[in-house]
């Protein structure tokens, strides 16, 4: 028996996130574990607020729903996997779903956005760090290699769609 049961991945669409995804994917491959993919939909900015409450614009909310659908059905098939769609917060819902979902390990992409964002605005990754009790796996995507010589006109791009 594997170390992991239960591994939360945080997706947000980004290739941090997808970076994290393939590797949460390895992880429970080799463990035997379940992967439960959380997508939150974030509050919407403060001028979006209105008397009654938030606006969620419905296109977000469609995104992260098409997201989580069409990242569990792109898994192996030897991978159990669960999705969440929630509203609010990022970090303070990770968290909750992780302890409700009794997770092994929450898996993430990191975005480095610098110090000066980290300070006006909070960093998702860095709560998630600070504030969880269990083991957090931050990944970041590879830098795109530099095409050495330019295609020729007219020549496809064999790479394209490749991950």
């Amino acid at each position: 028996m594997g170390c992991y049961r239960t591994i939360l991945v945080a997706l947000d669409g980004s290739r941090d996130a997808d970076a994290a995804l393939r590797h949460a994917v390895t992880l429970a491959r080799d463990q035997h574990a379940r992967l439960i993919l959380l997508a939150v939909v974030p509050p919407p900015p403060p001028h979006l607020v209105t008397v009654g409450g938030a606006v969620v614009p419905a296109e977000l909310q469609t995104y992260f729903a098409r997201l989580l659908r069409e990242t569990a059905a792109a898994l192996p098939d030897d991978v159990g996997v669960e999705t969440r769609l929630v509203h609010g917060a990022p970090a303070r819902h990770i968290l909750q779903v992780a302890r409700e979902c009794r997770c092994d390990l929450i898996v993430m992409g990191f975005h480095g956005h610098g110090r000066l964002h980290s300070a006006l605005l909070g960093s998702v990754s860095r709560t998630v760090l600070a504030d969880g009790r269990l083991p957090v796996l931050l990944m970041r995507a590879a830098e795109p290699e530099a095409d050495p010589e330019p295609k020729p006109a007219g020549e496809p791009d064999v790479t394209a769609g490749v991950t």
